[in-house]
């Protein structure tokens, strides 16, 4: 209990606590709170009272008043804010109930007495009118439940308790707020996380020499982390602690207890425990260390924090697992979870107790990197990782590369440990964790990505996404990606222009972007493919198989919107086995491999697919072709009637060249689509133009490598293609800040749309663009050829009050969508990358797939 020693008190508060204000009416406890904590953070009676009552004296609302703010304290405790509660709180029932909100919510309860004379609360109260009903009496009757409280308040569940007694000592007070220990956000990495160690030194000097330490330290300041257990069962129990304490000593480890540790350190403390479970081993080793290093030892295991939540929010690390719930909360419960797990209640069959699989329910943001439950190969489970594989057992010792998610090992000497049970997999489905879940996707939606933080996604579209995820998609666990929507340039005032490529220059200077690339536009059907080296890889990785007696799927080809591109998976495969046959004679597998890993085992390409009329026949059918037929049936004759008036001296106005004029735009009309429509037979006709490798195993490359490079890489693959299905998607580099640059590619998309081309493509050359604001600009902008325009918005578009109209459109919405689901997608492939889990990789696809049902010219 802290006792006044100065005149000015520091009173420490832990950053995420619940503090209770004590003091009788007129202890100036509502002063102090507004002095010392925001407005935000201090829930008062009175205020409740004056919610449900509208008078904040209304004694006989209290009932109803203190309901309000516990519910108002446990919405904020559960959000994770500080909190401060105004009230007397003078009496042991009404502290009881906070004590209990603050244990639901694993925080630490502070207790803040202001312990005041009689006469100055009496004096304060009579300064206030409406106090005026507060009679002596109680006051008299708040200061003896205070008196009475005051030496109990720790046994009451405090952790830190503030005894303020006298006015000037509350007047000179100071409030200090005190990171958690558990909170190391702020520490950024990279670190090196290693798995259970349990006495093996040897190994751990090995993997520590593998990881890059000399005598401790890393040259490249990365700081190791050790999971716990560091002790029992193996050779060396000492010479592990003795390397760790030196390491955590010098600043270049962190540690946190594992199960072992805890024990040890109640044997050293002099409590009794049993000598099993590799305790006696560890007893015998330091029975052979002096008196200085047990006692080191002790200090040691006592200093130790139950998990440390780490870079930035986004990694943490503790021993035996730890739900989202708990993430950087202080209470027994929540070490007591860090340390030992949850169990089931069941044993199995060995009399070992069943872990509860905390990890297949696990949702939450940061990655959570333990030990405990040793598994014989570790993989992602809902981004979670276990890194104990059993080194003392004759398994491995495994580390953690962060934030490379990379994994190194090595093997242990022998068996140092007959294990109880043999390994086996803490969960099934490997990293594919859970199966996917309708509560992962159904109503409103919120989704964190790394490049555009929250994004949102509405409850109706979501139903929307779901309809097509469900009758029409992919294998769910081959639809890694969906490509974003694509914003058209700014509107052009060019005359006879709705599009032109000069706006597209302008917006990316203006943006600060001064390189760009333009790429031909294919006109096609956008596909993404989904390439394994062969069909174990994609049974691996991504889990799918074939019917009895097949080889199964090699990968998918699918539409923007998640749908197979062909219908026969036979062609599909023919398909990937041509890509697959390109990038083995390309050397794509060995050059896209992640630094230090082997070659990659799969691929994903952004592409199109060609011709149109491969997948939009019924659409040409419908829609173009009638427009093109009816025009052809209809406006000769019109003209001819219309010429032979004239020809008989009768006035047409300006009748006749109206139509010569929609005759000319309605033959335009049918040679701008028909450009795009060619004949296939299986896949002779069929040609495939990639523009983008989006990732490879273990690496995105999409928000990574420069578009000059990926396009050096395609030309490379479509090099090394002998059947002719790759198209190589010409491009050219401008400078916006250069004017015969620009005027260069002006003239380049003059004369690609003057010969039929769609258009182009303006992206910046760097992967992954900002504003000098640091935010996204647009990944890429359309620029269509003025031709091309006549298919989205009809023959005589071209007419000037029709263009006048055109330049009306709205293009905020669309701009939006298209920033949206560019960082959805690089939002799925940084997952994929990272081998999350397939819930976490769909999460962002599936979002994609919502945001498409925004309602949105489809011109655009």
């Amino acid at each position: 209990m802290t006792s006044p020693t100065t005149a000015e008190r520091l009173l420490p508060v832990t950053d995420l606590s619940l503090v209770v204000l004590i003091g009788a009416t007129g202890s100036g406890k509502t002063t102090f709170a507004r002095r010392h904590f925001k407005p935000t953070e201090v829930v008062s009676s009175d205020f409740c009272r004056g919610l449900v009552a509208d008078d904040e004296n209304d004694q006989s609302a209290s009932g109803d008043a203190f309901d309000v703010l516990h519910y108002i304290v446990g919405k904020r405790l559960a959000a994770g804010r500080l909190t401060v509660v105004d009230a007397t709180n003078v009496q042991a029932e009404s502290r009881r109930q906070l004590v209990a909100l603050a244990r639901e919510h694993d925080v630490l309860p502070i207790a803040v007495v202001l312990d005041l004379p009689e006469q100055v609360c009496a004096a304060r109260n009579a300064e206030r009118p409406d106090r005026a009903g507060v009679t002596a009496r109680v006051i008299q009757r708040h200061r003896r439940e205070l008196r009475r409280s005051l030496r109990g308040l720790e046994r009451e569940g405090f952790r830190k308790v503030h005894i303020l007694r006298g006015a000037e000592e509350a007047d000179t007070a100071k409030i200090v707020r005190e990171r958690r220990y558990n909170d190391l956000t702020h520490l950024t990495g990279p670190f090196d996380i290693i798995g259970d160690v349990h006495g093996c030194s040897r190994e751990l000097e090995t993997l520590l020499a593998k990881l890059g330490y000399r005598d401790g330290a890393h040259p490249e300041g990365r700081t190791a982390v050790f999971v716990g257990d560091l002790v029992d069962r193996g050779p060396d129990s000492p010479g592990v602690l003795r390397r760790v304490m030196s390491m955590v000593a010098s600043g270049d480890a962190l540690c946190v207890p594992g199960n072992h540790e805890n024990k040890l350190g109640r044997y050293l403390k002099g409590r009794k425990v049993q000598h099993t479970h590799g305790l006696a081993e560890t007893v015998e080793q330091l029975e052979k260390e002096d008196d200085a290093f047990r006692e080191q030892v002790r200090d040691f295991i006592d200093r130790l924090v139950s998990h440390y939540v780490l870079d930035g929010g986004k990694l943490v690390v503790c021993h035996a697992g730890l739900p989202e719930k708990y993430h950087g909360r202080t209470s027994g419960r929540v070490r007591s979870h860090a340390l030992y797990g949850d169990t089931t209640g069941e044993t199995d069959e060995f009399g070992l107790p069943v872990r509860y699989p905390w990890a297949e329910e696990y949702r939450g943001r940061a990655a959570v990197v333990y030990g405990h439950t040793p598994v014989p190969s570790t993989s992602w489970i809902n981004n979670t990782i276990c890194l104990d594989t059993g080194a003392v057992f004759g398994g491995r010792m495994t580390a953690l590369r962060w934030p490379e998610r990379e994994l190194v090992d090595v093997p242990a000497e022998q068996v140092w440990y007959e294990p109880a049970r043999p390994l086996r997999t803490e969960a099934p489905g490997g990293r594919e964790g859970r199966p996917l879940d309708l509560a992962d996707v159904q109503g409103r939606r919120i989704v964190e990505t790394r490049h555009m933080a929250r994004i949102g996604v509405r409850e109706e579209n979501a139903a929307a996404a779901l309809e097509v995820m469900s009758r029409f998609a992919v294998d769910p666990r081959l639809l890694a990606y969906l490509p974003p929507t694509m914003a058209p340039v700014a509107t052009s005032r060019e005359d006879g222009y709705l599009e032109h490529p000069a706006e597209a220059f302008a917006q990316y200077r203006a943006d600060g972007i001064a390189r760009v690339v333009c790429e031909e536009k294919h006109m096609g059907s956008r596909a993404v493919a989904l390439v394994c080296r062969d069909a174990a890889a994609a049974r691996e990785r991504f889990g799918v198989d074939g019917p009895t007696g097949s080889t199964g799927p090699t990968g998918a080809i699918h539409t923007r919107t998640g749908r197979p591109f062909f219908d026969d998976p036979a062609v599909t495969e023919e398909v990937l086995g041509r890509l697959r046959a390109a990038v083995t004679a390309a050397g794509l597998w060995e050059e896209l491999a992640a630094p230090g890993a082997a070659p990659a085992d799969w691929l994903l390409l952004d592409a199109e697919l060609m011709p149109w009329s491969l997948k939009a026949s019924g659409l040409l059918r419908s829609q173009y072709a009638s427009v093109g037929a009816a025009a052809r049936a209809v406006l000769p004759g019109a003209v001819a009637a219309l010429e032979a008036a004239a020809a008989r001296g009768v006035a047409t106005g300006g009748l006749l060249t109206a139509h010569r004029e929609r005759a000319v735009a309605a033959t335009a009309f049918t040679e701008a689509y028909r450009r795009y429509c060619w004949p296939t037979e299986g896949l002779a006709g069929v040609r495939l133009a990639p523009f983008r490798i989006l990732a490879a195993t273990g690496r995105s490359l999409a928000a990574a490598v420069p578009h000059d490079e990926q396009l050096a890489w395609l030309d490379r693959l479509v090099e090394h293609d002998p059947t002719g299905l790759l198209w190589t998607t010409r491009r050219l580099a401008v400078d916006t800040g250069d004017e015969s640059s620009v005027a260069a590619g002006v003239d380049w998309w003059l004369e690609m749309t003057g010969r039929g081309g769609e258009g182009m493509v303006v992206k910046p050359v760097e992967a992954l663009a900002c504003d000098p604001k640091g935010r996204l600009v647009q990944p890429g902008v359309k620029v269509r050829g003025r031709e091309y325009l006549r298919i989205v918005y009809g023959p005589e578009y071209t007419r000037p009050e029709n263009l006048e109209r055109l330049r009306n459109r709205a293009l905020g919405h669309k701009r939006s969508l298209a920033l949206r689901e560019y960082a959805l997608g690089l939002e799925a492939l940084d997952r994929l990358a990272d081998g999350e889990p397939l819930w976490r990789v769909h999460e962002a696809v599936f979002a994609v797939l919502a945001l498409e049902s925004e309602p949105v010219d489809p011109r655009l």
